[in-house]
């Protein structure tokens, strides 16, 4: 299943000198490489480790409709839940957040019927046993309600927050109407749409996580925004649990564009950008440039940490950051050589927040894994993430996907 893009314009960028990344070899080994059937398939998301194991989701495999996995560090793979069709959830393209012995996560269809009349559903809430007992929480309608929820979810004092692409009554998206919402649930199932983007100068496609600062949210939005001469490159906002909503930063080319991440935390939020930036992007899939890592102060200063220049620089980050050490460290979804169709398989790199970048690992297709989309997870200084595709399977076009590991 293809992530929502974000709109592409056409631009040629003078404003910066490109910055040069250092080349720096670190060590990648891949710990499972999905097959395709019952084991799943095509990781979109992110690790988290409970108990001495990992868990993430497919989007594909199962019994066809994704599934929740655990994974030992040595390897051995286990499917805890299969969803099944349409009823409990379909294709989760997102993390899992534990609370209290359960995991927590969304699925953008599935839930029952709405958007569209397709009897697949707008998308939902679910809870999950390691034991493999899964139950909805919430099964979104559409409309006010909200749609398509891509992102995980956040915890504030035991209430979870998320967001949704579509829905809400704000004047967007003629297919699946809405600019999108932040809800809350409670584990009951109990949803408040918190806020409803109106699009415009509100933003509007929220697609990332939220960062909870002492009861504040913070987030980004692919589109909308208005910054000067400037519309529709995305925002960076903050909401608080009551529903004040603030537009912290409007994008601007020169800082990126669609920023697709969740925020790292800290007194600045630190973020990424799928487009623009300074750089003249040679990948086909971001001809308006390759991206970048920003900051954010929350009193809406922006700068530009890295802008990436595609090739062996790597090109469109969908993840957010973390942070190790003193530098972040994330993933571009392409660049970094001329594979997978010559617009490069992705890289893992660190950056300095003074703009030093690192490509730590490029990634070659095949058996290594390609198109790694998700946040990295730090144990012990190695680095643990997915890859969408390779790993060497036939049973996927472009193979099942990965999970590996790298030590920088």
């Amino acid at each position: 299943m293809t992530k929502f893009p974000a709109r592409m314009v056409g631009l040629v960028l003078t404003c910066c000198l490109p910055i040069v990344p250092q080349a720096y070899a670190a060590s990648e080994k891949i710990i499972y490489s999905f097959k395709g059937g019952s084991d799943g398939a095509n990781p979109y998301a992110g690790l988290i480790a409970t108990g001495g194991k990992f868990y993430s989701t497919t989007t594909n495999g199962g019994v066809g409709n994704g599934t929740v996995f655990s994974l030992t560090p040595g390897g051995a793979e286990k499917v805890v839940y299969a969803f099944k069709g349409f009823a409990d959830g379909a294709f989760p393209d997102s993390g899992l957040l534990p609370i209290n012995g359960s995991f927590y996560g969304t699925t953008p269809i599935g839930g029952g019927s709405g958007c569209g009349g397709n009897g697949y559903g707008c998308g939902t809430v679910f809870s999950l046993t390691p034991a493999g007992a899964e139950k909805v929480v919430h099964s979104f309608k559409g409309g006010s309600d909200g749609a398509a929820p891509h992102a995980g979810l956040s915890d504030v004092s035991g209430t979870l927050y998320g967001t949704t692409l579509y829905g809400g009554t704000g004047p967007c998206n003629a297919n699946l109407p809405g600019c999108g919402t932040v809800f809350s649930v409670t584990p009951a199932g109990a949803e408040k749409v918190v806020h409803d983007f109106k699009g415009g100068a509100d933003g509007e496609n929220p697609n990332a996580a939220l960062l909870n600062e002492a009861g504040t949210l913070y987030g980004t939005t692919l589109n909308g925004g208005i910054n000067g001469n400037y519309k529709n490159f995305g925002t960076a906002f903050s909401v608080t649990t009551a529903g004040a909503e603030k537009v912290v930063y409007a994008f601007v080319p020169a800082n990126g564009e669609a920023p697709a991440s969740a925020l790292s935390n800290g007194g600045t939020l630190y973020g990424t950008a799928l487009y623009a930036g300074s750089g003249h992007c040679s990948n086909a899939n971001a001809p308006s440039g390759c991206g970048t890592v920003f900051a954010v102060t929350k009193a809406g200063v922006a700068k530009v940490i890295h802008s990436f220049q595609g090739g062996s620089d790597g090109a469109i980050p969908y993840a957010g950051l973390i942070g190790v050490g003193g530098k972040l460290y994330g993933t571009t979804e392409s660049g970094g050589g001329t594979g997978c169709g010559g617009s490069g398989c992705g890289t893992v790199f660190s950056v300095t927040p003074s703009g030093t970048e690192t490509v730590l690992y490029s990634f070659k297709g095949g058996s290594d894994g390609n198109f790694p989309y998700a946040r990295l997870y730090n144990d012990g200084g190695t680095l643990y993430g997915t890859t969408e595709q390779g790993g060497g399977s036939a049973n996927c076009s472009g193979g099942c996907g990965t999970v590996f590991s790298i030590t920088p």
